[in-house]
């Protein structure tokens, strides 16, 4: 028997096997995609809850279980964009033995880069989040994102040109950076 039907049948160690695959690359998409901890957090914790119910959508035969979870995901992040403006909130890390100079221009970066991915237009964000930081195959974000591989492979392309404009000034302190 499968995790999902299991899981569906009350198998409480199904479940929490299922949740503990496939939460963390979920909340990362959906902390990339609202900018903020405490909606990424009701989005993974709802497709959970949608997987669980009677009438769910899900069908292995269609999708994988990942496939269909990330779709979920996408669809609540874009469900709360629409209701409400978002307010990005910061995960904080601990410093590493930094200097404060270049913890500051770190955490400026990385600023920049959390914004220009923001001003992505919302499928161009999708696509990148999604091949950069999770490290998905194109193949599967398609079915994801119920695209053609090479619409997935242009929005792609237009994301990184996009990025590479907005981020274009900060383009001398790399330089400055990696030299040090």
């Amino acid at each position: 028997m499968d995790l999902t039907k299991a899981a569906r049948k009350g198998r409480e160690a199904a479940f929490l096997q299922l949740f503990d695959e496939h939460h963390t690359p979920l909340f990362r998409f959906a902390y990339r995609l609202t900018g903020s901890v405490a909606d990424a957090e009701d989005i993974v914790q709802a497709c959970f809850l949608e997987l669980l119910r009677p009438d769910c959508s899900y069908d292995p035969a269609r999708a994988p279980v990942r496939t269909w979870l990330f779709g979920v995901v996408r669809n609540q992040s874009l469900k709360r964009s629409r209701q409400r403006d978002f307010a990005s909130s910061e995960i904080q890390e601990e410093g590493n033995g930094r200097s404060p100079e270049s913890e500051f221009l770190r955490s400026e970066m990385e600023g920049a880069v959390r914004r220009a991915v923001m001003l992505l237009p919302q499928i161009q964000r999708e696509v990148l989040i999604l091949a950069h930081y999770e490290q998905m195959p194109l193949g599967e974000i398609a079915r994801i994102m119920s695209l053609e591989l090479g619409a997935v492979k242009s929005r792609l392309q237009r994301a990184r040109a996009s990025l590479k404009e907005h981020l274009a000034l900060y383009e001398p302190r790399l330089g400055l950076e990696e030299k040090r």
